[in-house]
């Protein structure tokens, strides 16, 4: 044998080290993967009495109740078992006029840390709107997850 000479000698040698580099890639682009997570509406429109542009994570019943108060008071709020549920939203502030709208469009989790991603829609240039102000918001419940949460505003398409 010649010195630096590694001999693969057979066809089942090249095979099975082929299927094995091939099995540690895909572990290692499955473990980089974000993974979806679903959600739930609980509130989706140009009103609110959330006056301010913000983004918020409730994980507490004592944090839902002063939000919902702020959010729609006199109106029933929801309810949410906040041992295996949460709430997320984002609330534009002032607008003044209709036409306005904000979606989360996806969540992501990335390991500890969920990804709140959403998209602001505004009125065409001309467009013929009511002139009165709106506040609008989307607001959220997924599944309890301990750890940070970042919010991105995507760029409409």
């Amino acid at each position: 044998m010649r010195a630096g000479y590694w001999p693969l000698t057979t066809l089942r040698d090249i095979v099975a080290l082929m299927v094995a580099t091939l099995i540690l890639l895909a572990a290692s682009l499955a473990a980089n993967a974000l993974a979806s997570v679903p959600f739930t509406t609980i509130s989706h429109s140009e009103q609110s009495g959330v006056e301010d542009a913000r983004q918020v994570v409730v994980r507490t019943a004592e944090e839902w109740k002063a939000l919902w108060k702020e959010h729609a008071p006199g109106r029933p709020m929801p309810a949410v078992d906040f041992t295996k549920s949460m709430i997320m939203g984002v609330f534009l502030g002032s607008r003044n006029t209709a036409g306005y709208r904000v979606t989360i469009t996806g969540i992501e989790r990335d390991g500890g840390t969920l990804a709140v991603t959403y998209r602001e829609a505004r009125p065409r240039p001309g467009e013929m709107l009511a002139q009165v102000l709106t506040f609008p918001h989307h607001l959220v419940r997924v599944e309890r997850i301990e750890g940070e949460v970042k919010f991105t505003h995507a760029s409409s398409p």
